[in-house]
């Protein structure tokens, strides 16, 4: 390793910190750069009181609901706060809300930015940040935490113990880099990339609702009773004992997507294939890894490691190609869903998903299915286990499934594919963001200025 000389005389005193590893690689160093603190307007964590998921009280998010680099409709909520906390607490257009701690490092220091004024309060191990913009925007303040710089400095800092930490005290000692106009040229990316990314919602949306008109279940809804009768035979049959499988709601979503006009089969009997045999990976190859915190709400696949064969967990053994779905066995996750695009090809995949593929079910259709009401009630149904619940092959395989017409499918794939295209967009805009705070850093701000009018993607 070559060595690094650090002139103490020019070391900012309010950071006292010695070890050599802390000045190794701090580019920033170079850089016209300010503290945190130096940059908080506002800071506040949000609450810790205990959520719950009946939609009692006020819409709280989460880590879960960041979408990209921004934010979607929490799916928790919170009645032990009053009004006056959850007024407090609402986030508000240009609030950067940043990841305090979390049993994966990586996770940490994980930043979204809120686009519009909204009804959320935040959980408490998030903190929010309103940056002084006359020193950086909000966007360019995400944009530069999501950068390697800016994670590079995240991990400087980070308080490692049982739990990862990043607190608004950590936050005040990290190195910000000061930017002139590349301000405005970041917060016109991050706009467009968010139209982008609410058209791709609407496609999803779309598509998820041609589907439901398709099989005559918009407006349905699953009654959960409190009590219901059955005979000794079903649960001999079933082999199960449980009151939650026998539920009258599962059986009458099974029988609403039997009445389909095109007809019905169950997974294992349609020529679906589950891909389920194990890959072993080779040691010095390096692999693109999926887990099942990389799949975004609508089935987009957010990003991905790159580890050798070497380094990956054991659990990463099913090898996935171009068009397949990946589906989560794990109850808790069962939504996380996904089309393989050509991105993710010959990737590996946890173990932790059924790969399946299929020719007379086109990919956009089985995956519309399997995310809709019907597909998740039987998936949620098949769930068995004490300390880790999950699907079985076998109660997988038992799944019913709609024999979509042709005509049908095909304007689903349409629309999905829609909904990607804008999603990958969306992202490109936001990688030309990064990449260009990461040029300022490396070069200087002319350059990196000049880099985004050379991409086809940016439009004033």
């Amino acid at each position: 390793m070559q060595a690094t000389i650090v002139d103490f005389s020019k070391l900012d005193k309010r950071i006292l910190r010695l070890e050599a590893e802390f000045y190794a690689s701090n580019k920033l160093m170079s850089t016209n750069t300010c503290l945190g603190e130096d940059v908080i307007d506002f800071v506040q964590y949000g609450t810790s009181k205990e959520l719950n998921e009946d939609g009692k009280g006020y819409p709280v998010l989460r880590l879960n609901e960041y979408e990209s680099y921004f934010i979607k409709k929490p799916a928790k909520y919170c009645e032990k706060i009053d009004n006056n906390t959850h007024l407090s607490l609402k986030l508000c257009s240009g609030d950067v809300l940043i990841c305090r701690t979390n049993g994966n490092p990586k996770l940490v220091g994980k930043s979204a930015i809120v686009m519009e004024d909204t009804d959320f309060s935040f959980a408490s191990y998030l903190y929010r940040i309103r940056p002084k913009k006359k020193i950086i925007t909000s966007a360019t303040l995400m944009i530069y935490l999501n950068s390697k710089y800016g994670r590079s400095e995240i991990e400087r800092y980070l308080m490692v113990s049982n739990q990862a930490n990043f607190s608004p005290a950590k936050f005040r000692e990290i190195a910000i880099p000061i930017l002139g106009k590349l301000n405005n040229k970041i917060d016109l990316l991050a706009n467009q990339s968010y139209i982008l990314l609410n058209k791709s919602s609407h496609f999803y949306s779309q598509a998820a609702q041609l589907l439901l008109d398709e099989l005559d279940l918009s407006g349905w809804q699953a009654e959960h009773k409190l009590s219901f009768v059955k005979n000794y035979l079903n649960t001999k049959k079933a082999e199960r004992m449980d009151a939650e499988y026998f539920q009258p709601k599962y059986d009458e979503i099974v029988t609403a997507v039997k009445q389909y006009k095109g007809g019905w089969d169950t997974l294992g009997s349609l020529p679906v294939r589950i891909k389920d045999r194990n890959f072993n990976p080779a040691i010095e190859t390096s692999y693109k890894y999926i887990e099942l915190a990389n799949i975004g709400t609508n089935g987009w696949i957010e990003g991905c490691s790159e580890e050798t064969g070497r380094e990956l967990p054991t659990r990463a053994r099913r090898k996935v190609n171009t068009g397949d779905v990946i589906v989560s066995s794990i109850e808790g996750s069962l939504s996380s869903i996904a089309i393989i695009t050509a991105e993710f090809d010959n990737a590996i995949c946890s173990t932790g998903f059924y790969v399946v593929t299929s020719q007379k079910i086109n990919s956009e259709t089985l995956f519309c299915f399997l995310k809709s009401l019907a597909g998740q009630l039987q998936l949620k149904k098949g769930c068995n286990g004490t300390i880790l619940t999950a699907i079985s092959k076998d109660e997988f395989s038992q799944i019913v499934i709609p024999k979509i017409k042709n005509k049908i499918q095909e304007k689903l794939k349409d629309k999905i594919r829609q909904s990607f295209e804008a999603r990958h967009k969306s992202k490109q805009l936001l990688e030309i963001a990064k990449q260009a705070v990461e040029l300022t850093i490396e070069k200087d701000e002319k350059t990196a200025m000049a880099w985004i009018e050379q991409q086809g993607n940016f439009q004033e």
